[in-house]
């Protein structure tokens, strides 16, 4: 993997996170590269946020990954404390690298670090490939997710 770092992002990092949250089919049509401001606003939301954690994958100075991880306290499960893996993306550059398993383990030993006592995470339904290389890193497709636009 070479000198490849996660770290917390930082605002400078928000054109490169938002060009690879746009850069694959289901993105291009609902992200906004050339106006930032919304993404300002979020990122600021994000880093007031004690249970959230959106780092980026850095090499040689350039962000080449992203994602986003949320600690959720709960009462269900005996009181269990979740994690959910939100936006990971990897550069068209280094996808097929290894960052990504790389970049889902970091999450997973988190989300152990911060008493986690499991890790959950949503895929769009036409995302074959991000399905099967979610269930080869151990995940199961055990529920049926929901949502409502607003």
């Amino acid at each position: 993997m070479g000198d490849l770092g996660i770290r917390p992002a930082v605002a400078d990092d928000l054109p490169a996170i938002v060009a690879m949250l746009a850069d694959d089919p289901l993105g291009t049509t609902r992200e906004s590269p050339d106006d930032l401001t919304p993404y300002v606003t979020a990122f600021r939301r994000l880093a007031d946020d004690p249970n959230q954690r959106l780092v980026v994958a850095a090499r040689e100075g350039r962000v080449v990954g992203t994602l986003q991880l949320t600690i959720v306290p709960g009462l269900s499960r005996k009181g269990a404390t979740r994690s959910i893996i939100e936006g990971v993306r990897v550069h068209a550059d280094e996808r097929g690298s290894g960052l990504g398993s790389r970049f889902i383990e970091w999450a997973i030993e988190e989300s152990r670090r911060q008493g986690c006592q499991l890790v959950q995470l949503t895929s769009d339904a036409t995302r074959a490939d991000a399905h099967r290389f979610y269930e080869r890193l151990g995940f199961t497709a055990s529920h049926v997710g929901f949502k409502l636009q607003l």
